[in-house]
C-alpha cells in the first residue's frame, strides 16, 4: 500500500540541512560556512548565494556567480521546453509534472519568490487531495527554509482544512510534526510537546530532521511544559524515548535528574543543554527563556515538598553558593514566579501557598471592571 504519492526525494527539496549550516555560519562557524558554500557551488544555488552575501555582507565571487547563473539558465530552458511539449502533445498529468519540476528547481536553488509562484501554479493544475497537500507541505518547507513565519502559518492552516476533507494517515502525522516545529519556534512549548508526543511512534518526517533530533525536541518541549505525572508517563518511561536518549547523555541527565530531584546534577546538565541549544537554529532564540523557566521549575519542585528549608542546605542541593541562591530566589519572588519568602535572619526559605480562591476573586473583579468600562464606552458611542 502506497502511503503517499510524492517521491521521498521530493521531500528533501529544499534541503533544510542547509538552514542549520547557514545559522552556524551566522554565529561565526568558519567550517559550516565553507561547507555551505561548497554545497551552493555543487548545486548551482545562485539565488541562495546572492541572498546569503546580502544577509551576511560576504564579498560576491563574480566568476562563481556567473557560472552558477549560466547553469541555472540552461536548466530552466530545458524545463520550459518540457512544459511546452507537455502542453502541446501530452495530457494534464504530464503538464502538472512539468510544472512541479519547475517549482522544485526554483526551490532547490533557493529562489523563494519563483518557487512559491511555481508551486501555486502546480496546485491549480492538481486534482487529487493528496497531491495538493504535498504542494502545501512543500510551501511549508520553503517557509522553514527562509524563516518566513507567515508563509508557514498560512499553509499549515490550509493543510489543516485539507486534512478535514479526508487526508490519509501519513499526511496527518506529517502535518502534526510540521505544526509542532512551528509551535516550538514560536515558544508554544506545551502545544509543541503534545504534537511531538502524538507522533512519537509514527515519526516519518525525516525531511525536517533525523529521529535523534526529533527526540531531542520532544524532550526539551516536554520537560519545560508537562506536569510531573505526565512527564513520567509520556517521557521518562517512554520506550521510544528510552531507545534513543542514551545516545544523548546530557539530555538524559537533564531529564532524569529533574524528575528524580537530583538538583546538583540537574544544574550541570542544564548548562550543557543550553550550550547545545545555542547552536540549534530553532532553539537558539529561546535559550535564556528555557534556562530561566527550568530553574524556576526546579526551585518550585523542591519548595513544594517543604513548609520551610534552610537556605544554605538548599544551596548545597543545587551546588551553588547561598549568595547566588538568595539573589535568584529574591528575583523570582519579586516577579511573582515563586511562592515563598526568605527569612534572612533565620536563614530559611518559607513556602507560601497561593490562595487560589482569593486569586480567582481578584481576577473576576478585574475582568468585571474591564467589561463595565467597555460597556460604558459602547453606550457613549450609541448615544452619540
Amino acid at each position: 500500500m502506497v502511503l503517499y504519492e510524492e517521491d521521498p526525494k521530493d521531500l528533501q527539496i529544499p534541503d533544510l540541512r542547509l538552514t542549520q549550516l547557514r545559522f552556524l555560519a551566522s554565529i561565526g562557524d568558519e567550517k559550516a560556512k565553507q561547507e555551505l558554500l561548497s554545497v551552493i557551488e555543487e548545486r548551482n544555488m545562485a539565488p541562495f548565494y546572492l541572498s546569503l552575501c546580502e544577509q551576511f555582507k560576504w564579498p560576491i565571487n563574480q566568476d562563481l556567480l556567473t557560472k552558477m547563473q549560466a547553469a541555472n539558465e540552461t536548466r530552466l530552458i530545458e524545463l520550459q521546453k518540457i512544459l511546452e511539449d507537455a502542453e502541446t502533445n501530452l495530457g494534464d498529468n504530464e503538464v502538472r509534472e512539468a510544472c512541479l519540476a519547475r517549482a522544485q528547481f526554483f526551490s532547490e536553488i533557493g529562489h523563494k519568490a519563483q518557487a512559491i509562484k511555481a508551486y501555486r501554479i502546480t496546485a491549480d493544475k492538481t486534482v487529487p487531495l493528496g497531491q495538493r497537500m504535498d504542494v502545501v507541505f512543500a510551501l511549508i518547507r520553503i517557509g522553514l527554509f527562509f524563516d518566513d513565519v507567515d508563509l508557514i502559518r498560512r499553509n499549515i492552516e490550509k493543510a489543516q482544512h485539507m486534512i478535514e476533507e479526508g487526508g490519509d494517515w501519513d499526511r496527518r502525522n506529517r502535518l502534526k510534526v510540521y505544526e509542532a516545529v512551528y509551535s516550538m519556534s514560536l515558544r508554544q512549548f506545551r502545544k509543541g510537546a503534545g504534537l511531538f508526543l502524538e507522533t512519537l511512534s509514527t515519526f516519518t518526517s525525516t525531511e525536517l530532521f533525523d529521529y535523534q533530533t526529533f527526540i531531542f525536541y520532544t524532550v526539551i518541549t516536554s520537560i519545560i511544559s508537562l506536569p510531573r505525572p505526565q512527564l513520567k508517563e509520556k517521557v521518562v518511561d517512554s520506550p521510544d524515548i528510552l531507545s534513543v536518549i542514551h545516545m544523548m547523555p546530557h539530555l538524559q541527565s537533564l531529564l532524569n535528574s529533574f524528575y528524580k530531584s537530583e538538583y546538583r546534577e540537574f544544574f550541570i546538565a542544564l548548562a550543557e543543554i543550553c550550550d547545545q541549544m545555542r547552536t540549534n537554529r530553532l532553539l537558539a532564540q529561546h535559550v535564556n527563556y528555557f534556562c530561566r523557566e527550568m530553574r524556576i521549575r526546579a526551585y518550585s519542585q523542591l519548595l513544594e515538598s517543604y513548609r520551610s528549608v534552610q537556605l544554605e542546605l538548599m544551596a548545597k542541593q543545587f551546588g551553588v553558593s547561598s549568595a547566588f541562591l538568595d539573589r535568584e530566589l529574591s528575583r523570582f519572588i519579586a516577579s511573582g514566579r515563586l511562592h515563598c519568602k526568605i527569612d534572612k535572619v533565620a536563614g530559611i526559605v518559607e513556602t507560601t501557598r497561593p490562595d487560589s480562591k482569593n486569586a480567582l476573586y481578584q481576577s473576576t473583579i478585574k475582568q468585571g471592571d474591564h467589561l463595565l468600562n467597555r460597556i460604558q464606552k459602547l453606550s457613549r458611542v450609541i448615544n452619540i
